[in-house]
């Protein structure tokens, strides 16, 4: 699948459920919000059928999303039946760390390749602080059990808060020195308003790039394979690599290759605009699979050049990010 301008689009990122067992403050209010009701969520069996039409038409990548993946069940026999696929994308998953010490070996064991954790803060007074919940050391033994049960290379997704979590740029980044992970460190996306943290919270990639460089030399590394948006280094002597992910100040649009998939059967091209095409309806009055490819390629033909959330002052959409799937 090619869009309007050229780019190829491999990579579908699938959110199977909205809800979540953090309260993360740029994410959503501390009253949380109101979940997708249960008629409305889509059925495993139509996730996969989604799946399998769109790496027919040529998706190679599938990351699974929330909310917290985790909290669903029968996450395990759906990350089952999508390795059978026999184009056999890859298979990753974005998690919190909460419910992983339990369930890594598990995912491993049905097929899942990766997991990227979302993990702001090393400190547990600031993790309560943060997501309004305790459970640091859940993440921590969470991340213990990712890398006993295989699932690398760890991917740790940072979110720099300034004047909350900034401080904490040169801890995370330190972790590499010892431990074979990507460190990554992600530009504030205030993709709503009505959250704690506005705009002005964001720390830009060249301050964090600047901090990067006041702890050791560090090389530029080369991405091999399908590009991401990461820009990776690697202090010497380091086992892993620290990542700096641009969202926003130098936008990675023109090498997006993803769509999206809401919890509740929309398609969105891209994560910074409302704009989506519903599937849901679709599938339940019996559309072919020759009809739900056609809704697929009809969204990758309305993705947009690029985002311009930089330049508004006070985002307002439709979905928080726990109802997109990040």
């Amino acid at each position: 699948m090619r869009d309007t301008y050229n780019r190829k689009i491999d990579y579908l990122r699938i959110s199977v459920t909205d809800r979540c067992n953090l309260r993360c403050r740029y994410c959503m209010p501390e009253e949380g919000v109101p979940s997708i009701g249960h008629g409305q969520v889509l059925s495993f069996e139509e996730l996969f059928r989604v799946a399998r039409v769109a790496v027919g038409l040529g998706v190679r990548k599938i990351r699974l999303t929330g909310g917290e993946p985790l909290v669903r069940k029968g996450l395990l026999a759906f990350i089952e039946r999508l390795c059978q696929l026999p184009e056999k994308p890859e298979l990753t998953l974005t998690s919190n760390g909460m419910l992983l010490a339990d369930q890594a070996l598990a995912l491993k064991q049905a097929g899942l390749q990766r997991v990227n954790i979302s993990l702001d803060t090393l400190r547990a007074d600031r993790f309560e602080q943060m997501t309004r919940r305790p459970g640091l050391e859940q993440v921590l033994a969470g991340i213990e059990a990712v890398e006993a049960a295989g699932l690398k290379p760890l991917k740790i997704n940072v979110v720099p808060i300034r004047g909350v979590n900034d401080d904490e740029i040169g801890d995370f980044a330190r972790l590499t020195f010892e431990q074979d992970w990507q460190v990554r460190f992600v530009e504030f996306m205030p993709v709503s308003g009505g959250l704690d943290y506005s705009p002005a919270s964001r720390v830009a990639a060249t301050e964090i790039i600047k901090v990067l460089e006041s702890i050791a030399p560090m090389t530029r590394i080369e991405r091999q394979g399908p590009l991401g948006p990461a820009r990776l280094y690697q202090f010497a002597g380091a086992r892993g690599m620290v990542g700096v992910i641009p969202a926003v100040s130098e936008h990675f649009c023109a090498e997006c290759n993803r769509l999206r998939l809401t919890s509740d059967g929309s398609i969105r091209p891209c994560l910074f605009s409302d704009d989506e095409i519903d599937l849901r309806t679709a599938l339940r009055r019996g559309c072919t699979d020759v009809e739900l490819a056609q809704l697929l390629l009809g969204s990758v033909a309305t993705k947009p050049e690029r985002h311009r959330i930089a330049e508004e002052k006070e985002p307002v959409r439709r979905r928080k990010m726990q109802g997109i799937g990040g």
